[in-house]
C-alpha cells in the first residue's frame, strides 16, 4: 500500500482511506472489527468516520455508533498510535440540523473523543457547510448564498476555535466536506492571514458517475495541494453490478436506500453498466477498476471504500497498485464522453 503525506499537513497516510458508515448498521461489531483488522493487514491505516455515523438509516439513537464501535477497537486492540483518524462534526446534514459554530464544533470534537476512546484525532472536517451547497444532486436548482460578511464571520469564529483546538492537542489538522471552490478558496485565504489552521484536505462525492470535481475543483486541489477525499467511489455500489438489470439484492445498501441518495435512474444505471462492462471485457473487477480510475487522477485523491463483507472488501483493496492500461482509460474517456451528468 502506498503512502503519501496528506497535503499541507505532514500527516503520513494510506493511499486508500477505510470508510465506516456501515459500521452499526448493515454490519455489526464483529463484522467492523473484522474488517479493521484485514485493513491493516493491507496497510490501509486512514479512517474516516463522522458523529452522524452510522447510516442506511440515519437514525437519533444511532448517532455516534460508529465512533463507538471504533473506540471499542482501541480499546481491545490498542494501536492508536498506527492509525490516522478522521472524523467530521455534522452541521446542517444531520438529522437534527445546526449550524457549525467555534463553540458547537469544540462541542462536538470532545464528544468524538470520548467515543473514539482517544485523545486526538487525525483530520477534523466540517461535514456541510452553513450555506447553501450543490453536493447530493443539489446542483440540479442550486442557488448560492449572497451573505459574504456572515460566511467569513463564521469562517473567522470557526478558525479561532480549531487554532485551540490544535494548540491543545485535540486535532491535527483540518478539512472540508460537501463544500464549493469557492468555500474553500475563502478558508485558504483566512488561514494564509493568520486567523487560523488550513483547511488540509475536502471529502466531496466524485467516481466514474460522479466527475463534478474535475474542473474548477481539480485545479484547486492541485495548485492548493488539497487532496480529494472522494467518498462514494463506486457510485454507492452501482459500479459494481451488482444493481444491473435494475435489481435491488437484499441485503444491499439499495434494499435501506431504495434510490441511493437520489443516484438511481434508467439512465445512470445503464451507464454504470457500459463500465462494468468495460472492465469485465480487460478482465478486471469492475469495483477495482472504479478505484484505480480515482487513484489515477490529475489531481491529489484518496478514495474512501465501504464495503459490508469481507469479499467486497478484498476486492475493493485490490485497486491498490492496480494501473489502467491505455485500453481501459479510452474506454472510460469514451463513456464519459457520450453520457456526462448521469444523475
Amino acid at each position: 500500500m502506498r503512502r503519501l503525506i496528506l497535503g499541507q499537513s505532514g500527516i503520513e497516510v494510506s493511499e486508500i482511506c477505510l470508510g465506516t458508515m456501515t459500521w452499526g448498521t448493515q454490519n455489526t461489531e464483529a463484522e467492523a472489527h473484522g474488517q479493521i483488522a484485514h485493513a491493516l493487514e493491507r496497510g490501509v491505516t486512514f479512517w474516516d468516520t463522522a458523529e452522524m455515523y452510522p447510516t442506511n438509516p440515519v437514525t437519533a439513537e444511532g448517532h455516534g455508533n460508529t465512533e463507538r464501535i471504533i473506540g471499542a477497537w482501541f480499546a481491545k486492540a490498542g494501536g492508536r498510535d498506527r492509525v490516522q483518524l478522521a472524523t467530521k462534526i455534522s452541521g446542517r446534514g444531520s438529522l437534527a440540523p445546526r449550524d457549525i459554530t467555534g463553540a458547537e464544533m469544540r462541542r462536538s470534537v470532545e464528544g468524538s473523543l470520548r467515543r473514539l476512546n482517544t485523545d486526538y484525532v487525525d483530520l477534523y472536517q466540517m461535514h456541510w457547510p452553513n450555506r447553501p451547497a450543490w453536493n447530493f444532486r443539489r446542483n440540479w436548482d442550486y442557488r448560492p448564498s449572497t451573505d459574504r460578511a456572515g460566511v467569513l464571520a463564521h469562517m473567522e469564529d470557526v478558525l479561532a476555535t480549531a487554532a485551540d483546538l490544535v494548540a491543545e492537542g485535540k486535532v491535527r489538522a483540518f478539512g472540508l466536506s460537501n463544500d464549493t471552490v469557492w468555500g474553500a478558496a475563502q478558508w485558504l485565504r483566512l488561514a494564509d492571514q493568520g486567523l487560523g489552521p488550513r483547511m488540509v484536505t475536502v471529502q466531496n462525492e466524485y467516481s466514474l458517475l460522479c466527475r463534478l470535481f474535475d474542473t474548477d475543483w481539480a485545479e484547486l486541489a492541485a495548485m492548493e495541494n488539497m487532496p480529494l477525499l472522494a467518498f462514494s467511489p463506486l457510485a454507492a455500489g452501482m459500479l459494481t453490478g451488482k444493481y444491473s438489470g435494475d435489481a435491488t439484492p437484499v441485503p444491499s445498501r439499495r434494499a435501506a436506500t431504495p434510490d441511493l441518495g437520489g443516484r438511481i435512474n434508467p439512465r445512470a444505471l445503464a451507464i454504470a453498466d457500459a463500465y462494468v462492462a468495460l472492465a469485465r471485457e480487460h478482465g478486471l473487477e469492475p469495483a477495482a477498476m472504479a478505484i484505480a480510475f480515482c487513484l489515477d487522477r490529475p489531481f491529489p485523491c484518496i478514495p474512501i471504500i465501504g464495503a459490508t463483507t469481507m469479499e467486497q472488501l478484498r476486492v475493493n483493496l485490490s485497486a491498490a497498485g492496480l494501473k489502467l492500461s491505455d485500453a481501459v482509460k479510452a474506454g472510460i474517456d469514451s463513456i464519459h464522453r457520450a453520457n456526462p451528468l448521469p444523475y
